[in-house]
């Protein structure tokens, strides 16, 4: 199912004194005026986001959810920087409004950006549009991939947005804590990546801007035509490899359909969504890349940080703090990717 983003009242366990948003945002951003109506975005696992509704335009309104938080998680203040540094760049992203750093107001930090008027498609299958339509969207997607992927980081600001080198290594280390953090009971296949994983890094070449959740329900598209005009959640944005983001994107190629539709049985001459090598193929051209070697390594870890971010979520559920109701069911889902990530990784490992 496709629509515009779909807005729900504020749940409770996200509610804030909205009285003090609105005399702050009155102080702070220019133009803004009351009334202003606030409504929860349902989408967005990881911060709450809100729309505001006023006489003179709208906003979206991204904050920290409440409660205890793991270390480095629930970055908005990131996010609210790399968007900034895009502006200007061929990478279509909300135009940033204001960052607010200060927890008086509404008890977290917050960012407000533009509201950009679109589409969210969080079925990959795009059964709404005809065949011409997704192979459009999807060669856009990878194009916008690869307009990322070449940015200069240091061109736009952002040559100190993360570590140089060791992107796997740190990301690895990274999640295992997070995981850990997180961890609700034994899953066997995540432990066997834990110990795979790190000793078997390929020599890493190339670095760059990469966003960390690029999928298709984190894109907006235009409201007829089937193109991106803007590419949201940028949390898990950093320095690092960018066949992380590729890999990623590459999810729903190997995972069978569970909370989300797969394209393992894809059939590109009905569907009009391309086949994995195309979709590769696609990338190398748009990035100059002749070929990607040690691909079952980029995909297992793939799978296995999608597992441990499904797991944080999971936990933030049971503890009640989760920013969609649906958090719950993505427990069911952990140990599935994990499997599937050590499936890859086992022909390497002598499995």
């Amino acid at each position: 199912m496709s629509a515009t983003p779909e807005t729900t009242p504020v749940r409770e366990v996200h509610r804030f004194d909205e009285e003090s948003l609105i005399r702050y945002l009155t102080r702070h951003l220019d133009g803004f005026r009351a009334p202003c109506a606030i409504r929860q975005f349902e989408g967005g696992q990881s911060n709450p986001t809100f729309l505001l509704q006023t006489a003179g335009g709208n906003y979206v309104l991204r904050k920290k959810p409440p409660g205890k938080l793991l270390p480095s998680a629930h970055a908005v203040e990131r996010e609210y920087r790399v968007m900034k540094a895009l502006e200007h760049s061929s990478v279509p992203v909300c135009r940033m409004l204001l960052l607010c750093e200060d927890d008086a107001p509404i008890g977290t930090p917050f960012i407000v950006m533009e509201h950009v008027a679109g589409r969210v498609f969080h079925d990959l299958t795009l059964p709404e549009l005809p065949p011409g339509d997704r192979t459009a969207v999807y060669a856009h997607m990878v194009e916008v991939l690869g307009r990322l992927h070449t940015v200069v980081p240091e061109a736009v600001g952002l040559g100190d947005f993360g570590r140089p080198g060791n992107y796997y290594a740190r990301q690895i280390s990274r999640w295992t804590r997070q995981y850990r953090a997180a961890e609700t009971r034994a899953i066997p296949e995540m432990d066997n990546l834990i110990d795979w994983l790190p000793a078997n890094i390929p020599a890493e070449s190339g670095s760059g801007l990469v966003h960390g959740d690029y999928r298709l329900g984190n894109m907006i598209l235009h409201p007829s035509e089937p193109r991106i005009v803007a590419l949201l959640d940028w949390e898990l944005s950093t320095l690092g490899h960018p066949l992380a983001d590729l890999a990623y994107n590459c999810m729903p190629y190997y995972l069978p359909a569970y909370r989300n539709p797969s394209l393992i049985d894809n059939d590109p001459a009905v569907s009009g969504i391309p086949k994995l090598e195309e979709h590769l193929d696609a990338y190398c051209r748009h990035t100059g890349r002749e070929g990607i070697d040690d691909w079952n390594f980029y995909m297992a870890f793939s799978l296995f940080r999608s597992a441990g971010i499904g797991q944080g979520v999971y936990k933030r559920g049971l503890d009640g703090n989760a920013s969609s109701r649906t958090a719950l069911q993505l427990g069911k889902g952990v140990e599935m990717t994990a499997r599937i990530g050590w499936r890859l990784a086992r022909p390497a490992a002598g499995g």
